[in-house]
């Protein structure tokens, strides 16, 4: 299967070399490549299976640079928020699921792989004053998740090369010059990701989208969706709205409020419930 294969490639030209234990998925993949399908045919969108495994990487990227956080209770708490609003978003199903992790780093800052992996930092939990706020975070990640916007800032060009090269070839002729060409073409793929979520940022619509859709995952899952604009001003406020990651946007920080004050949806919020959930939020951090 000629998919899967440059699937396993990714995985042995990524993964390895910044030692994850995806050793299970390499061997799962090789059996599935010896089969064999035939070739591809011309160009086409990123399969599902194919995101995770490129979202896979990109977290392996990240996990680089950002230890994880040894906490389970608070990280199971995380989890616990971000399925609520999964379930309650527009791509509530990916092929390896959502899955919520912690980095020990004091910035403010969260990332989303594509596939669903969704990084968060220890800087930025602190950074947010409720579980609201903190859920409001993880609802504009989901959205970046669900429009595929990471996948997005994959050259075409690149993506083009890949499906080329693997649709005109069987999997057991490749040429080690071919297999050499496909692994850098991956790592490139990594690359234009990566350099996406932690230097350049996402674009305005894309942002104004992930902030309209992260809204409405809070309306849905019970929570007040002007979450989002509190924190966001409250940043702005204190000089810190220009970091990395979800607040390196090509709209200013302002600008996202301003859009968000604008799409903000109506909501009767329960008070009594906002302070269970702000009881169970402190409690999560201690």
């Amino acid at each position: 299967m000629h998919r899967l294969l440059y699937v396993g490639l990714l995985s042995l030209s990524i993964f390895i070399p910044y030692q994850m234990a995806y050793a299970l998925d390499l061997f799962k993949l090789k059996d599935k490549v010896d089969l064999g399908r035939g070739a591809v045919k011309a160009v086409r969108p990123m399969s599902e299976e194919e995101e995770y495994y490129v979202g896979r990487a990109v977290a392996a990227r990240l996990l680089s640079i950002y230890p994880l956080l040894d906490n389970k209770k608070l990280t199971e708490y995380v989890n616990s928020i971000g399925q609520l609003l999964v379930m309650n978003s527009d791509r509530p199903f990916t092929y390896g699921g959502y899955h919520f992790a912690l980095l020990n780093s004091d910035e403010i800052n969260a990332f989303a792989c594509p596939g669903g992996t969704i990084l968060i930092t220890k800087g930025m939990v602190q950074a947010v004053r409720s579980e609201d706020e903190l859920a409001a975070v993880l609802a504009h990640e989901i959205a970046h998740v669900s429009h595929r916007d990471g996948v997005n800032a994959i050259s075409k060009s690149r993506w083009t090369q890949v499906v080329t090269l693997v649709g005109t070839n069987t999997a057991k002729n490749y040429s080690p010059q071919v297999l050499s060409q496909l692994v850098g073409l991956f790592e490139g793929a990594i690359d234009d990701v990566f350099k996406t979520l932690v230097v350049n940022g996402y674009g305005q619509s894309q942002e104004y989208q992930a902030d309209e859709a992260a809204m409405s995952y809070l309306s849905k899952a019970g929570y007040n969706p002007s979450a989002l604009k509190d924190f966001l001003n409250r940043l702005v406020s204190q000089g810190a709205a220009s970091g990395g990651g979800i607040l390196k946007t090509h709209p200013a920080t302002v600008d996202r409020v301003k859009n968000i004050t604008k799409k903000m949806p109506s909501m009767k919020v329960d008070a009594s419930q906002v302070q269970l959930r702000n009881q169970r939020f402190q409690a999560a951090l201690k």
